[in-house]
């Protein structure tokens, strides 16, 4: 159970599925598919969609890079949380868009496992979210060059230590996309 009061409700989050991020991403294609199945889901359960877009020198807004990829299509009543750190909650207005929702409890699916997927993952259950990932999807590029594991490795490993992860009166976890039932959280 989340600690924070008067939150009953879930959200679905999804992180900088942009194209200058994900163009060479481990499993992209498969990824970018789970996650449009995921937020239909969420949609016709009646659960939100917040939406969360990096900007910055390596991703200048209003660039083609920093679009988010043609096959995730944000609804205009969908909140959309720009960002410059690697966790979605540092310099935004992402607590402030859970907490008027009355959101306690939140899905994470998105890019990169391995910074902004992990950082906010530790963001919000530091806030006091009760935190789950989605186990297949989200991805992350090939850093092996510069000493990383693969990144097939990366979201395994990412996968196993969130789903031991525990904070007190919080609850962390994965779920593979096609079990999560949102309409039971309702």
């Amino acid at each position: 159970m989340t600690t924070l009061v008067n939150r009953p409700n879930t959200a679905l989050v999804v992180v900088d599925m942009q194209l200058g991020v994900v163009a060479g991403a481990y499993r992209r294609d498969d990824v970018v598919a789970t996650i449009a199945a995921v937020v239909q889901r969420a949609r016709d359960a009646g659960v939100d969609v917040i939406w969360v877009q990096h900007g910055g020198e390596e991703l200048p807004r209003g660039s083609d890079a920093w679009q988010y990829v043609p096959e995730l299509v944000r609804r205009d009543a969908e909140p959309l949380v720009p960002k410059e750190y690697s966790d979605a909650f540092e310099a935004t207005d992402l607590e402030s868009v859970l907490a008027d929702r009355g959101i306690g409890r939140f899905f994470l699916a998105g890019a990169q496992t391995d910074e902004c997927i992990r950082s906010t993952l530790h963001g919000g259950i530091t806030r006091g979210y009760d935190v789950t990932l989605v186990a297949d999807a989200h991805t992350t590029e090939d850093l092996s060059e510069y000493g990383a594991p693969p990144p097939e490795l990366v979201v395994a490993h990412t996968n196993l230590y969130w789903q031991n992860h525990k904070a007190p009166g919080r609850t962390a976890g994965t779920v593979n996309a096609a079990d999560i039932d949102f309409a039971s959280l309702l």
